[in-house]
């Protein structure tokens, strides 16, 4: 099928276009090494919609760090409802209630990954003031095109038409195609074929691999899980489990 291999064709464009971003994303690492050698938690949050799948990509996974903190709040996550989702991420000042619930930004020096494929809503942009004023160093995974190219008025934008690709201490461009479809079929007007899980979900993998380099060079074992389903992986996490059940609200 021809829009089968438009749409690999153009996943895989994109994907060297993250690679161009390794600056950016060794700096975050060095940041959330420092963090986890300091036996902090990182924080990572996708507000709104897919983009909490970036925050799930993360928790528990195989060969992912075990000091991950995901922040799914029923209020944006799609299982509780697509479109009331949609109307929460709009929503000015909720952002800072889910930091509260989750007790997040109550130690100097605590790290928090931003995942959202525009970086235009509400929580985002709440997300990332909310993590200046609890002094956290915010890394943001998010397009800058999109947030270029949507109008200042649009309904979906948090009301000060920040972005933020701006406002973040740390900025990794995802390069999410405009619209986010990708594949055009004749006597459709509408694109299919998303992309933004894809970038989001590739950026914060190739974040954790940078962050695992980085900890091997400070001399620190990498706190790393081992998938549950091979021979050994119950055993092998029990430690991390024991250590990271109590501070990690979904991890048990």
């Amino acid at each position: 099928m021809r829009e089968a291999e438009i749409y690999k064709n153009t996943i895989v464009e994109v994907f060297n276009k993250i690679l161009t971003e390794m600056e950016s994303i060794e700096k975050g690492a060095k940041v959330m090494a420092r963090a986890i050698a300091e036996d902090k938690l990182i924080h990572v949050i996708g507000p709104g919609g897919h983009s909490n799948m970036a925050a799930e990509e993360v928790l528990w996974r195989a060969g992912g760090l075990a000091p991950i903190n995901a922040i799914l709040d029923p209020g944006t996550n799609l299982i509780h409802g697509a479109k009331r989702s949609n109307y929460i991420e709009r929503t000015p000042g909720y952002a800072s209630k889910v930091f509260d619930a989750y007790r997040i930004g109550r130690q100097p020096g605590e790290v928090i990954i931003i995942a959202n494929a525009y970086g235009i809503n509400a929580m985002c942009i709440d997300s990332v003031i909310e993590a200046k004023r609890r002094k956290m160093t915010s890394i943001a995974i998010t397009s800058k095109s999109f947030a270029e190219k949507l109008p200042k008025d649009h309904p979906s934008r948090h009301p000060s038409g920040k972005n933020l690709y701006e406002e973040a201490d740390i900025f990794i461009d995802n390069h999410l195609p405009y619209g986010d479809a990708i594949i055009g079929i004749e006597g459709c007007p509408q694109k299919t074929g998303p992309t933004s899980t894809f970038c989001n979900t590739f950026a914060i993998n190739l974040l954790v691999i940078a962050t695992v380099k980085e900890l091997v060079s400070m001399g620190i074992t990498p706190p790393l899980w081992m998938s549950a389903n091979l021979p050994g992986g119950d055993e092998a996490n029990k430690k991390l489990e024991e250590k990271y059940i109590p501070r990690v609200k979904h991890l048990g």
